[in-house]
């Protein structure tokens, strides 16, 4: 089925042994249903297919029978019909993206949307924390697993096989730390949840380029942006996500796969 679907979240690039490299996509559709759009080799995409947050797509869909998850479907084919940014302007005006947000729950409680991926109710939300108590920042290997890491270099090796293959010279270089927002919901319980957002991602990259590599000045700035303005001047909203692994069993299957920040003084009719 073809559907029109509005991307809300774009995790980090991860290696992958079946399919190169994969970037988890998901938004909502026109009646505000959450879609979770997996296999995308988005890398590999033609420039003009890479779409952004907050982009309208058209693409053809289908349930995935391989993730049980309610809201998980794979494209039929690449053939992605790239529509309308949703931009916030020279204001910085966010309110078109909240309204087309508006058309989905906003849930605060952690043991609702907990039980409710347990009964595969859901595996996508937008979450509102009652308090943000911290931002930590934890050392990672900076390395691939050794497996995923030469499938890689095995296709690379291969392009002349593989043409859109050809359109990544590279691995995409792995985050050497894991970012995390520690927090409390409307009922003051606690939770810990690492931020799997491209753009998170993408601010480490530059900052590593303006800074020569100084490790220090980069995840000051890091900081700077996650810990000091958008407590100060945003009010976040969170769109979790559950992984495939752990959906089913884990106290907590959730990951913050995508922020939306735009000024305090907006984020109230959300609710």
């Amino acid at each position: 089925m073809k559907e029109n679907i509005f991307i809300l979240v774009k995790t980090e690039p991860v290696l992958s042994k079946k399919y190169f490299e994969l970037v988890c996509t998901a938004g909502i559709n026109a009646q505000g249903e959450w879609r979770r759009l997996y296999p995308i080799p988005f890398r590999m995409l033609e420039k003009d297919l890479q779409y952004r947050k907050y982009q309208w797509i058209e693409i053809d869909i289908l349930r995935n029978r391989k993730d049980p998850r309610i809201e998980s479907y794979r494209p039929l084919d690449e053939n992605i019909h790239v529509g309308d940014v949703v931009s916030t302007g020279e204001r910085r005006d966010w309110q078109r993206r909240k309204d087309i947000l508006s058309r989905v729950p906003v849930y605060e409680d952690l043991d609702e949307i907990i039980a409710a991926a347990k009964d595969n109710k859901l595996s996508l939300c937008v979450f509102k924390p009652a308090k943000i108590t911290g931002f930590v920042i934890k050392k990672s290997s900076p390395n691939w697993d050794k497996s995923r890491l030469r499938e890689f270099q095995l296709h690379k090796q291969q392009s002349e096989l593989f043409s859109a293959f050809q359109k990544v010279t590279q691995e995409i270089e792995k985050l050497p730390f894991d970012f995390s927002y520690c927090f409390e919901d409307i009922r003051g319980k606690e939770a810990t949840l690492m931020i799997t957002d491209w753009e998170i991602g993408q601010l480490y990259r530059n900052c590593v380029k303006r800074h020569n590599g100084n490790v220090e000045r980069v995840l000051a700035d890091v900081r700077k942006k996650y810990d000091d303005q958008f407590l100060r001047q945003k009010d976040l909203l969170f769109f979790l996500g559950t992984t495939q692994r752990f959906h089913f069993f884990a106290p907590n299957p959730f990951i913050i796969v995508g922020i939306f920040y735009p000024p305090k003084q907006l984020q109230e009719s959300l609710l």
